[in-house]
């Protein structure tokens, strides 16, 4: 058993001996916060796995576990260091659900006595590098995802490869793949595991990204590598090491899985002019419903991923779409122990019958599908979307993505292929929502993103606060409105890579007011959680 597992079991042996009412007593400031965290474990049902493919997964964890001190090693730095300064369970059950000693739900702020402000690089770049001093760096790989700015013996400026910094772990991570892969009876999975594990020992990810996108027939998908741009504040250009291990619920995705011919449509449906939607998505894109048995690295950092929208790269997004797949089981964990429990605080009486899971996994699901939505690259022809908009580009995608999967749903319902839909579910359930992801702060692209979402539908009259009762009430006219003005805002700004008016809109509406403030003060005094940490590993299935 891994030591967070088994630190987790002790924490609970020992709360599980204390009486309820002397619990309550002595619960330290720290337990307080790790119980914000709901714990859960990660289970699926995997009769429908082959004996090699059950063989498959002890290798895929050992895999997973290397990407997570990976993580650890850009996120923050020597982890076994770290925590082994920690006597307190609590506060070592918290340093683990955040990678180091600042709060990522709480803007960052260090929660552990001795340490400062997070560096915005962490240890993607030196701490003492300037943003001067690298801009006038000359090198032709600075801003590469894969590589890590790192003074030579001269003091001047290097980047060097993460697969040459990271070798010995990354090839055995890479080993642990080829394994797995010889057990593959799925072709696609076979190739894409032997290709990803090349993939990781050259930097070089283009080649395996294609080969996930062909999976089709896979029961397991093992989603590893630098993907996610997030842990880099400072410039948003290097990727951070995550792993998921994945388990396709059959029936689920056979019943969506036809969304995926319909991109082109609502690429065509937008709300805006012909230039800013003339990139044609990939029609290979596909969606699938998977419980996630394990999650490592920047996935598991803070909040967790309910959904996955990849691959990143334009290029393949271009050639061949993307693969948009649902954690449906985590994503029940949230709406279960979080979203419904706010909503029933939060949103008015009379429409708290709409708050839903269908909707819920709709709008997740179709989050998804709008980050493959839109253009990539600016219309007057100067360079990439994310290029232009530098740090910012994160949080604004991850708004687009929120504000056009809500549209996306009324598209296909006027469609006809979401038949007898209400909705009423899918507005109230996403504001319900924004309270849920406001809470992950200012530090986080998605609680930024939505923020602004929160602000820019409140201006517009799309929902009503209720003085008296501190309740919001959903205009379903005005949301409809609203939302569209919304997407459309957004889109124009990529669109344009107009940074100084990204920057605008969050200046204006990304921040959390004193009303705003005092309604999440009082989800935090219900004890209802912010987020899941997860209970994980070979262990829970036996393996």
């Amino acid at each position: 058993m891994n030591r967070l597992c088994i630190t987790f079991f002790a924490a609970l042996m020992a709360l599980s001996s204390c009486g309820t009412k002397h619990n309550k007593e002595v619960k330290s400031e720290m337990q307080k916060k790790l119980d914000e965290f709901a714990p859960v474990e990660l289970r699926s049902d995997i009769t429908h796995l082959s004996t090699r493919e059950i063989q498959m997964l002890p290798y895929l964890f050992d895999a997973a576990q290397i990407m997570d001190d990976l993580f650890w090693l850009q996120a923050f730095g020597s982890k076994e260091e770290f925590l082994d300064t920690i006597s307190d369970k609590a506060t070592f059950e918290f340093a683990l659900v955040n990678y180091g000693p600042w709060e990522r739900l709480n803007d960052n702020k260090p929660f552990i006595q001795g340490f400062g402000e997070k560096p915005l690089g962490v240890q993607f770049y030196p701490p003492d590098m300037t943003i001067e001093e690298f801009e006038a760096f000359s090198s032709p790989d600075k801003t590469s995802q894969y590589t890590l700015i790192r003074r030579n013996s001269d003091g001047k400026l290097e980047s060097v490869p993460y697969h040459i910094t990271y070798k010995d772990r990354i090839d055995k991570a890479a080993e642990l793949m080829v394994q797995a892969a010889n057990l593959a009876e799925d072709a696609g999975l076979k190739r894409y595991l032997n290709l990803r594990a090349k993939a990781l020992q050259t930097d070089e990810y283009f080649e395996s990204d294609m080969a996930w996108m062909n999976m089709k027939n896979n029961n397991i998908d093992f989603v590893v590598g630098p993907i996610e741009n997030y842990e880099d504040a400072l410039f948003n250009y290097k990727a951070a090491y995550e792993a998921y291990i994945l388990i396709k619920d059959l029936e689920w995705t056979q019943k969506i899985s036809h969304y995926a011919a319909l991109l082109p449509k609502l690429q065509e449906s937008l709300p805006v002019d012909p230039a800013y939607k003339k990139e044609v998505p990939g029609l290979d894109s596909d969606l699938g419903v998977y419980d996630v048995v394990f999650y490592a690295g920047d996935c598991n950092a803070g909040s967790k991923t309910i959904a996955i929208n990849l691959p990143n790269d334009p290029k393949v997004q271009l050639k061949k779409g993307s693969r948009k797949l649902q954690l449906k089981n985590a994503m029940r964990y949230k709406f279960d122990k979080i979203l419904l429990p706010i909503g029933n605080l939060l949103i008015d009486e009379e429409q708290r019958e709409h708050i839903k899971f269908d909707a819920f996994f709709e709008n997740v699901m179709f989050h998804e599908v709008a980050h493959g939505l839109g253009i990539k690259n600016r219309v007057d022809g100067k360079g990439g979307v994310q290029e232009s908009l530098k740090e910012m580009h994160s949080a604004l995608e991850e708004g687009k993505a929120d504000i056009l999967g809500l549209y996306m749903v009324s598209q296909l319902a006027a469609m006809g292929e979401l038949p007898d839909k209400d909705m009423m579910d899918n507005y109230v359930t996403f504001v319900a929502g924004i309270f849920r992801s406001v809470r992950f702060g200012a530090a986080s692209s998605h609680g930024k993103a939505n923020m602004v979402c929160f602000y820019y539908l409140k201006e517009r009259g799309a929902f009503e606060r209720n003085p008296e009762t501190g309740t919001y009430r959903v205009n379903f006219d005005k949301m409809t409105e609203a939302m569209n003005s919304l997407a459309h805002d957004i889109l124009i700004l990529q669109g344009n890579g107009d940074y100084e008016g990204v920057k605008k809109l969050f200046a204006d509406k990304g921040f959390i007011a004193e009303e705003l403030q005092h309604d999440l003060d009082r989800v935090s005094e219900a004890s209802i959680p912010r987020d899941i940490r997860c209970i994980q590993g070979k262990e829970i299935f036996g393996l």
